[in-house]
């Protein structure tokens, strides 16, 4: 007696077909979530370690910057470079003048080491061994007379002279008649500070580099430090910021 095996049926064609569909289908899910993932951890390491947007809020940097307007944070730069007299830094504010976790924006203008004093209005600025300096501050709001407006104490002590510490800074904003600054909580450490805005982004027809001023007769920066090659102007101003997220 012959025997003869049962034929194997053939493959389901559509069974095969939607197998093939179901691999690459989970395969474009997980090309996606690849995606996603690398896109966020490229957004978190340049969010926190090279550039971050922010908002202006409030109006303690008129005219250089009003509120709503949109700027842009280095944060790589200072990793390399000391903070120069006229920059704009970011910084966490000092305790008791916390505004909800918002940082502070302002401009710097006396470096470690520096005597700043107000006298009749004006600042002045010492470095370590040289000459007292009365700084021209176009950058100031104006008064009625088109003047910049007098640069007054504003603690309760009526504080009007500064030295500024090892690793510290003595920060003003540029609205002086509202602005929270270095004239309240005195100079600010390093370590506070997050940051230089140097990049306006919006509005549009407002974009531009945020330009640092220059101080005839003091240096911008301890003579050890170097930022030239740096491929930016740096820029300064100062505000009361809220951190926000690229405006579409």
């Amino acid at each position: 007696m012959t025997y003869t095996p049962e034929p194997t049926p053939d493959p389901d064609p559509s069974a095969e077909g939607q197998g093939a569909s179901g691999r690459r289908g989970l395969g474009c899910v997980l090309e996606i979530l690849e995606t996603l993932v690398l896109t966020l951890v490229i957004y978190l390491l340049i969010h926190n370690f090279v550039a971050q947007p922010f908002e202006v809020e409030q109006n303690s940097m008129v005219p250089t910057i009003v509120p709503h307007e949109y700027i842009l944070i280095d944060k790589i730069s200072p990793h390399v470079a000391d903070y120069r007299r006229g920059d704009i830094v970011v910084f966490d504010p000092p305790t008791g003048f916390e505004q909800g976790g918002v940082p502070f924006i302002k401009r710097v203008i006396g470096l470690p080491g520096d005597t700043v004093s107000l006298d009749n209005g004006s600042v002045y600025v010492m470095p370590p061994g040289g000459l007292r300096v009365k700084l021209d501050e176009p950058y100031v709001i104006k008064g009625v007379d088109g003047r910049p407006v007098a640069t007054l104490p504003r603690d309760e002590m009526g504080t009007a002279s500064w030295v500024v510490p090892s690793g510290e800074y003595f920060v003003l904003g540029d609205n002086r008649t509202v602005s929270q600054d270095s004239r309240y909580f005195g100079p600010i450490n390093r370590g506070r500070i997050v940051g230089r805005a140097w990049l306006r982004y919006f509005p549009i027809e407002r974009f531009g580099f945020l330009e640092r001023p220059t101080y005839d007769g003091l240096p911008a920066q301890p003579a050890a430090s170097s930022t030239s090659w740096l491929p930016y102007p740096l820029g300064g101003s100062s505000a009361t910021i809220q951190l926000s997220m690229l405006r579409p």
